[in-house]
């Protein structure tokens, strides 16, 4: 119920601590502890007269509150703020933005004047946790799609960029993470041009993020199917662009991890995605896909296969390889992806047989400590091959026997097959 005079009364008193506080920030003057105090306490004031109260924010705005908030944040941002006195003013100031603007669009969009991009970028890289905390909460609550044009823009796209360093470092910030899900990737657009300008590092960071706005188990509005199937769709051409970067992990001396990790991350988030309905057509669909991911597969496994390293098959009594290698599950995962692009789609199980593949899966169908589950999605991948395709039904129907694998791997492990009227026994070499 405050009359708008109290707050042209707190206008000047910020105006003239604002004034104080910038002659003297550079210099240390004992008397700009009392004066970070007395904006601190002006801020709480704002903050909490702001709270579901649209009158007020109206009010605040209207008096010209927040120029001169987001003017004096500014100074806080770009300045040495360690002292404990001014990190508690800068921290209650972008509280009271994110109060201020918290469902009044007149106030997020004079936020957005002021504060965007500088203040934004100065808080999102702060050394003080709070700090990028609360700036996070309000580029978030200012943000709306008619904001996307002018993060696109390049001389603004380091706002989008900071964000994702931003979140490396604090992974658990749930405002950056929902800058990302709930704001970033309703841009196809807006994604590409970070993934052009990022890091290795940073990509793998924004992939991990579309993978868990895909994970959701809540339901997608349409905006956000036709969003991520445009993000799909570019990860396609990506994968195909850069998947066989991976290969030179059979080489460690001579490979840069963070780019092939990329590219593994890309294959989890093809996976994840082709695992729902409202993709998959979209993915299955996507020009050149499966023949990259079957090209590649076959790579990996002559590589294994020409040496040891990490796409060789490992068989042990316990899992005792590098299950934290950046390769572990590689192969794996691109027999689930190739099961998948192949579920119920006629066009994409004979492309598998025209490119010989049904063979190169089934070679796969074995048991590797590298590959988690690689036996499981092989089998899947022919159950997939073949429902209601009876030319890859007769390709696998006329293969014939040729007798057993090679039983090194076991025979290392203590163990021996033989063949016993038509069956397979497995025994202990000891017992022999």
């Amino acid at each position: 119920m405050a009359d708008e005079q109290i707050f042209k009364l707190i206008l000047k008193i910020f105006s003239r601590g604002s004034q104080e506080v910038q002659a003297q920030i550079g210099a240390y003057d004992p008397s700009l502890e009392r004066w970070f105090d007395m904006l601190a306490e002006c801020f709480r004031c704002l903050r909490n007269a702001c709270v579901q109260c649209t009158q007020n924010q109206d009010a605040i705005r209207n008096v010209g509150l927040i120029e001169e908030s987001v003017s004096l944040l500014q100074v806080y941002s770009s300045s040495d703020t360690s002292q404990e006195s001014c990190l508690a003013a800068f921290r209650c100031g972008l509280q009271f933005l994110g109060n201020v603007a918290g469902g009044n669009q007149d106030s997020q969009n004079s936020i957005w004047k002021q504060a965007f991009p500088h203040l934004f970028l100065n808080c999102l890289t702060h050394a003080d946790d709070k700090v990028a905390a609360y700036s996070s909460m309000v580029l978030f609550t200012c943000m709306g799609d008619d904001k996307m044009a002018e993060l696109m823009d390049p001389a603004n796209l380091s706002v989008a960029l900071s964000t994702i360093t931003a979140s490396s470092k604090r992974p658990d910030s749930e405002w950056l993470h929902l800058i990302v899900t709930d704001r970033f990737l309703r841009c196809p657009e807006l994604v590409k041009q970070m993934f052009a300008e990022q890091s290795h590092s940073d990509r793998v960071v924004l992939l991990e993020l579309i993978l868990a706005k895909v994970s959701e188990k809540t339901p997608l509005s349409e905006a956000e199917v036709v969003s991520l199937q445009g993000i799909a769709e570019f990860l396609c051409d990506r994968f195909q662009d850069q998947c066989q970067s991976v290969l030179k992990l059979a080489d460690p001396g001579d490979c840069d991890q963070q780019e092939a990790l990329v590219v593994i991350r890309v294959l989890d988030l093809l996976c994840e995605m082709t695992s729902d309905n409202e993709h998959l057509t979209c993915l299955q669909s996507c020009p050149g896909l499966l023949d990259t991911v079957v090209y590649t597969l076959r790579l990996t496994h002559l590589a294994g296969k020409q040496s040891k390293n990490v796409f060789t098959s490992v068989h042990s009594a316990s899992l005792g390889a590098d299950l934290t290698h950046a390769a572990v599950g590689f192969k794996a995962h691109l027999i689930r992806l190739i099961a998948n692009l192949c579920f119920r789609n006629k066009e994409n199980q004979d492309k598998i047989y025209q490119l010989d593949g049904i063979p190169l899966i089934l070679d796969n169908c074995s048991i590797d400590d590298n590959n988690p589950f690689l036996n499981q999605w092989a089998v899947y991948a022919i159950r997939n091959l073949t429902e209601q395709n009876e030319k890859n039904q007769e390709l696998i129907a006329s293969m014939e026997r040729q007798g057993l694998a090679d039983t090194s791997q076991l025979e290392s492990m203590g163990l021996h097959v033989e063949e016993r009227d038509s069956k397979l026994i497995l025994k202990s070499v000891k017992k022999m």
